[in-house]
C-alpha cells in the first residue's frame, strides 16, 4: 500500500470543493414550475400528508435513506479527544464510505458536548430528521449509556458502529478462524486486551457465537479485571474473572485468542509464544497493533494474525459493515438493530470468505489469486458481494424478529435491485475519482 503523507492528505480534502461530501438535488429544479413545486406552495401539500400520517415523512421525503452520523470528538480513532470540530474530517469520511458502498445519505453532525444527559437530549431532539443514527467516535464508558437511552427512546435504528460494527466484522473473522483450525467456540480461551466500547461489544457477541462468559479474561490499562479489583465501573464488573491472575503475561498462557483493542506493542513475542496451539490473533490497535505482522509471524507459523491495517492480510474493516447493516435495516424501515441483525451480518460476511474472489476484487488488489485460509478470513471492502449479501440478511432477520414495519415478498429482485443500486452510483460519481 502506498504511504499516505501529511501533505498528501491535506491536500486531497483542501483541493477542489473542500471536504468530501455534499448535497445534491434528486428533483427537478430548473423552471418556476419546478421550483414551486419544490418549495412554495407545491410543498404544502407533502406536510399536510406527514402532519395527517407521520410514515408519509417516508414517502414524501429523503428521512428513508438518511443517517445521521453523530460524535462529540471524545474518542477519535487514534487520537482521542480531541474535540467535535477536529473529528469532523472523519464523520464526512464516513458519510462517503457510507454513499459509496451502499447509496446511504449521510449528514454529519458534530455535537460540542460531553455531558452524556445532554446529548442524548439533542440525538432525541433531531431524531425526526433521520431514518437512522450512526453515533460514531464517542468515549467509553458514556457510548453505553448514550446508545441504550436512545435505542429505548427511538423508533429507528441507533447504532454505535466503533462497539458494534468491529465486533460483527471480527465475529465473522472467528467463525472462519475457527473452521480453519479445526477449534470450537465452546472450548476457546479467549483473552481480551482492552475494556472500551469495541472490547465489550465484541466480547458479548463472541458470547452469543457460543464462548463460555467463564473461558473470557479481560485486561484493561490496571491489569486482569478480575474479583480482586475494587475500581470497576458495571460494564468492567460483567467481565470480572474469579481466576488468579493479575497481568497480561499470565492470562495469556495457554490462551486460544488474543483479542486486542488496546494500544501499540502490548503482546510481545514472549507472550504470543505461551499461547495453546493454533492460537488466532486478532490485534487491532491503530495504527500500530499489539504485536506486528512481522514479530507475530516470525515467533510462529502456526496462527491466524489479523490487524485493523490495510496493508496485511485479514483487515478487520468497520466498512465492511456499516453501510450494508444499515442499507438492509432502512429498506425494511426497521425500528431497531436487534442481536439478530448482528449475527445474520456476521454470518453472511463470514460466508463470503468461503467462496471464490470475484476476479475484479483480485484486479484491485493485484493479486492472481485469493482463497480462503489463514490469510484471507475477510472479505476484501470492494467485493460486489457485500450489498446484496450483508444487506439483504440484515434485512430478512429484521423482519423475522418483528422489527420490521416493511415486508420483502421478492428477496432475489431485491438483491438485484442493490446491485443495480450501487452500479448507478458508481457510474454517476466515476468523474470524480478521475480529478
Amino acid at each position: 500500500m502506498q504511504k499516505i503523507t501529511k501533505e498528501e492528505a491535506l491536500l486531497y480534502h483542501s483541493r477542489g470543493r473542500h471536504g468530501k461530501v455534499e448535497v445534491i438535488p434528486t428533483k427537478p429544479y430548473c423552471t418556476q414550475y419546478d421550483l414551486s413545486m419544490a418549495y412554495t406552495p407545491g410543498v404544502a401539500y407533502p406536510c399536510l400528508e406527514i402532519e395527517k400520517n407521520p410514515d408519509d415523512a417516508y414517502e414524501y421525503t429523503a428521512k428513508g435513506n438518511l443517517v445521521a452520523v453523530i460524535s462529540n470528538g471524545t474518542a477519535v480513532l487514534g487520537l482521542g479527544d480531541i474535540g467535535a470540530m477536529a473529528g469532523k474530517p472523519v464523520m464526512e469520511g464516513k458519510g462517503l464510505l457510507f454513499k459509496v458502498f451502499a447509496d446511504v445519505d449521510v449528514f454529519d453532525i458534530e455535537v460540542d458536548e460531553k455531558d452524556p444527559e445532554k446529548l442524548i437530549e439533542i440525538c432525541a431532539k433531531i431524531a425526526p430528521t433521520f431514518g437512522g443514527i450512526n453515533l460514531e467516535d464517542i468515549k467509553a464508558p458514556e457510548c453505553f449509556e448514550v446508545e441504550a437511552r436512545l435505542k429505548e427512546m427511538l423508533d429507528i435504528p441507533v447504532f454505535h458502529d466503533d462497539q458494534h460494527g468491529t465486533a460483527i466484522i471480527s465475529s465473522a473473522g472467528l467463525l472462519n478462524a475457527l473452521d480453519i483450525l479445526g477449534k470450537k467456540a465452546s472450548d476457546l480461551k479467549v483473552v481480551v486486551c482492552g475494556a472500551g466500547a469495541a472490547a465489550n461489544s465484541c466480547t458479548r457477541l463472541y458470547v452469543a457465537l457460543g464462548v463460555k462468559k467463564e473461558n473470557i479474561v479481560m485486561v484493561d490499562s490496571k491489569g486482569v479485571i478480575n474479583s480482586k479489583r475494587t475500581d470497576l465501573n458495571k460494564y468492567k464488573k460483567e467481565w470480572v474473572t474469579t481466576r488468579n491472575i493479575d497481568t497480561l503475561a499470565e492470562a495469556i498462557k495457554g490462551a486460544d485468542m488474543f483479542l486486542g483493542l488496546s494500544v501499540a506493542n502490548m503482546l510481545s513475542k514472549e507472550m504470543l509464544s505461551s499461547m495453546a496451539p493454533r492460537p488466532i490473533v486478532f490485534a487491532m490497535a491503530n495504527p500500530v497493533p499489539e504485536i506486528s505482522y512481522e514479530d507475530a509471524m516470525s515467533t510462529r507459523d502456526d496462527l491466524i494474525f489479523s490487524t485493523g491495517r490495510s496493508d496485511y492480510p485479514n483487515q478487520i474493516n468497520n466498512v465492511l459493515g456499516f453501510p450494508f447493516i444499515f442499507r438492509g435495516a432502512l429498506d425494511v424501515r426497521a425500528t431497531t438493530i436487534n442481536e439478530e441483525m448482528k449475527l445474520a451480518a456476521t454470518k453472511a460476511l463470514a460466508a463470503i470468505a468461503k467462496e471464490k474472489v470475484p476476479q475484479s476484487v483480485l484486479k484491485a488488489y493485484n493479486l492472481e489469486n485469493l482463497e480462503f485460509g489463514r490469510e484471507y478470513i475477510i472479505p476484501k471492502p470492494v467485493d460486489p458481494r457485500l450489498i446484496s449479501r450483508v444487506a439483504s440478511a440484515v434485512a430478512q432477520a429484521a423482519i423475522e424478529t418483528g422489527v420490521a414495519r416493511l415486508k420483502i415478498d421478492d428477496w432475489d429482485e431485491y438483491r438485484k435491485s442493490l446491485n443495480r443500486r450501487t452500479a448507478e452510483h458508481i457510474h454517476r460519481i466515476s468523474k470524480i475519482c478521475c480529478l
